[in-house]
């Protein structure tokens, strides 16, 4: 077994093994940074994506019969990396971040630790991980440390999923055996993120019982539709369990008012006589954004201009309000720059998890023991990642101010963008408020977002605009190697004159994700943007 134990890490921490270790490490970053261009979006050349690409891999693709050297190994491995994109000041797609060097050291160490963090026992240093950023982050937040709970979890989408099934379970507990009543609705703005259509398909509940409220020209959920779609479901007979409050929404930070809608829920609560409406707080996007919820607006330390400052005020008065909510969730791996996947579901009340526990019968391998006193049998997953260490380590290196500092760069680099953009571009128009993320769309001719917005065109002049802004995303796509913008086909409704639906907008998405995207980098995404649209409008004149 000599040759095979040459794979693994030392068990009495030799220097010879350790140096090997560390040897290959050294070789894969000394790689990896020598693929490394500014100027570029990925490690290397972008892959040639011919329609046999995926193909040529399946066919090729064979287990070595016999162990191959390290160094190959890393060679293979390295070959992955190239044409991969990586998030550098080129990168403005998505909330797809840069990790820290505190995270990456926390991977590493979740990594070498390999522990299963359903079970202390298993995973004695991701659980105390895990229970301390659950205090760190409920005293951020404004709940109680000692009666709140969180786990990690895969993303926002997972924390959404686990709310609706405590949702339920609170509801109707016999419902994990005897199944879903089917008279139980949710709610959700029409811009809130996928996550809940994909929860109700998988529960059970089925999506002919989401019902999607209108928005504000904020983007935020409208309160007077939310309340007379609920009032419409319970007259129908139908119960009300769950609403699901956005806290930025993904394509243009939209922040619904947690307040607002508790005390609808309150009132009708009230008013029917109903059980406590579930509200989860999908703050995934915005949640890290409550790292202002004590800043000194009046002493101002980090000198936030005038503009950024009003932004961040106004964000104080919304996150916090998150202590309102039944449960949220931390996505770490979007502004909080730590790797994929580590997202904190946190729950206000920890006794709603009884609701979903496990009995100790149903585990017999694990927790029902007499030591160990960490047992997480209420998560969905039976084997869960230690997620939490790097989100510790990112939180002890970085700290309020460290982050709060990210943030507010990523604030004032769209204010600069934005007054650029209009600046420069004079068939452009910015179609969201300031936020870490700007959405913008682009006229064949004159900017007629207002009367898009006010309904005074047409659906066939809509319909042309959307294309003319999805063929130019598709050139920005194509060209992505300078710079990479976000786009998408569901920005915001509007409504036509002539039609008696409302149409979703095209708008690209400039969201800035990376602390190497600064304001001294803007003229140079504005300059991009410029010189593809002479390109695109080139190649229309000659069609």
């Amino acid at each position: 077994m000599k040759d095979i134990q040459q794979f693994f890490p030392s068990i009495d921490g030799n220097l010879d093994q350790r140096n090997k270790l560390i040897g290959y490490i050294k070789d894969i970053l000394n790689e990896l940074d020598e693929l490394k261009d500014p100027d570029q979006l990925t490690l290397g050349e972008i892959p040639d994506y011919k329609e046999d690409h995926y193909n040529q891999i399946i066919h090729t693709a064979e287990i070595p019969r016999q162990s191959i050297a390290m160094e190959k190994t890393i060679h293979e491995l390295l070959n992955l990396a190239k044409g991969h994109r990586y998030i550098n000041r080129n990168y403005v797609a998505n909330a797809a971040p840069l990790p820290s060097i505190p995270a990456i050291l926390g991977n590493l160490l979740m990594i070498l630790l390999n522990g299963n963090n359903l079970w202390d026992v298993e995973s004695s240093g991701a659980s105390r991980a895990e229970v301390a950023i659950t205090s760190m982050l409920s005293k951020l937040i404004g709940l109680d440390p000692h009666q709140s709970a969180g786990y990690t979890t895969w993303g926002g989408q997972g924390a959404v999923f686990h709310s609706l099934r405590l949702a339920i379970a609170r509801h109707y507990p016999e419902s994990n055996k005897q199944g879903i009543p089917d008279h139980l609705y949710c709610f959700c703005s029409e811009l809130s993120h996928y996550s809940l259509y994909k929860s109700m398909e998988a529960t059970g509940i089925g999506v002919d019982h989401l019902i999607r409220v209108k928005t504000n020209d904020d983007h935020s959920i409208n309160i007077d539709d939310l309340k007379k779609k609920m009032i419409e479901v319970i007259s129908r007979g139908g119960v009300p369990i769950y609403v699901l409050a956005t806290m930025g929404t993904t394509d243009t930070f939209g922040i619904d008012d947690l307040k607002e809608i508790k005390n609808v829920t309150d009132q009708l609560e009230k008013e029917y006589g109903l059980d406590p409406v579930y509200i989860h707080a999908d703050s995934a996007m915005g949640g890290m954004y409550a790292f202002f919820n004590e800043y000194d607006f009046e002493s101002n330390p980090l000198e936030l201009s005038l503009e950024a400052h009003k932004v961040l005020k106004a964000y104080q008065e919304k996150f916090r309000n998150l202590c309102l909510a039944d449960s949220l969730v931390f996505d770490f791996h979007k502004l909080g720059q730590t790797p994929y996947a580590s997202s904190l579901f946190m729950i206000k009340d920890k006794e709603l998890l009884k609701y979903v526990d496990l009995d100790h019968d149903e585990t017999p391998y694990v927790g029902n023991r007499s030591f160990g006193s960490y047992h997480t049998s209420y998560t969905l997953e039976c084997s869960r990642m230690g997620s939490s260490i790097p989100i510790y380590a990112s939180l002890l290196a970085l700290g309020v101010e460290g982050y709060q500092k990210i943030l507010a760069n990523y604030i004032e680099v769209n204010i600069s963008f934005r007054n650029l953009l209009q600046r420069e571009i004079p068939n452009a128009a910015i179609t969201n408020d300031v936020s870490p993320v700007t959405t913008f769309r682009f006229y064949p001719d004159e900017v007629l977002w207002k009367d898009e917005l006010n309904g005074r065109l047409t659906r066939a002049q809509i319909e042309q605009i959307n294309k003319f802004n999805e063929k130019f995303g598709e050139i920005l796509g194509q060209n992505r190697q300078k710079i990479y913008f976000g786009g998408t086909r569901k920005q915001r409704f509007v409504q036509p004159v002539d039609y008696e639906r409302r149409m979703p907008i095209y708008a690209h998405k400039f969201f800035s994700i990376s602390p190497y995207t600064t304001v001294d980098e803007v003229e140079r995404y504005v300059q991009f943007l410029k010189e593809m649209m002479d390109v695109y409008q080139k190649e229309l004149a000659m069609t």
